[in-house]
């Protein structure tokens, strides 16, 4: 869910590439946009989100935990390893998600395997993957009988005002025999403001201030009704960056 692949450089093995960790608190304005359709979705998310290169390529991963009800009331993850000991600028990308909640729409898992096309600027502050993989649905009787699917993935990072401004996301497109239509889409543009650039604030401090934007189609199941719809879901939100 909140994956902003750090800079995007989970796609990068350049020597000038870094492990990074954050952490994310993120309060959900779903249930003041669409009231009861989505009053069974939780307020308060936490992400943890980690990208570390080696000589072979780069491991990135998430987690999400929602909390409703002073419990966690679901926690969902992906993780992705990305093979590029090659100087051609295509990765082979492998990835997994999953995760478990509490209703009675529960996550299902998901393998992916596929070629990732990866690109920066000079400076890192422009970053773009594009990758196109197979993707494996477990739970055949969730998709119309279907295992099989295909999925198109954008990530993408920009910095503005000399790191002071951060926009970054990705965009996923994938087929689904089970849905309405038989596409999913799923976006989450996030926007940042890292405030250890401005003055006055220490440089140690790592804290960012922002917004993620969850755009999704035939995805998010309302509290009455199947996940057909189009939601357009704003968070306000806080990152320390380790």
């Amino acid at each position: 869910m909140k994956r902003s692949f750090l800079l995007l450089a989970a796609a990068f093995t350049m020597a000038n590439a870094f492990a990074q960790l954050n952490v994310q608190l993120h309060y959900d304005l779903g249930h003041d946009i669409y009231g009861k359709d989505l009053s069974n979705r939780a307020r308060v998310t936490a992400t943890v989100e980690n990208f570390t290169p080696d000589k072979w390529g780069s491991t990135f991963f998430f987690i999400d935990a929602d909390f409703g009800g002073n419990v966690v009331k679901s926690g969902y993850g992906e993780i992705a390893r990305e093979l590029q000991f090659w100087k051609a600028p295509v990765a082979i990308h492998l990835e997994y998600n999953g995760g478990l909640q509490r209703t009675a729409y529960g996550y299902d898992d998901a393998y992916l395997l596929g070629p990732a096309w990866n690109w920066h600027s000079k400076d890192f502050s422009k970053v773009f993957s594009l990758q196109l993989m197979y993707k494996f649905l477990a739970h055949r009787a969730n998709h119309g009988d279907c295992n099989h699917s295909a999925q198109l993935t954008a990530v993408w990072g920009l910095d503005f005002k000399e790191g002071l401004l951060r926009f970054s996301g990705y965009c996923d497109v994938w087929f689904d025999n089970g849905v309405k239509g038989k596409t999913v889409l799923m976006a989450e543009p996030q926007f940042w403001v890292n405030l250890w650039h401005l003055r006055r604030i220490n440089d140690n401090a790592k804290w960012s201030i922002g917004t993620e934007v969850e755009i999704s189609q035939n995805l998010v199941w309302p509290y009455e009704g199947v996940n057909d719809r189009f939601f357009v879901i704003p968070t306000v939100a806080m990152k320390w960056t380790f």
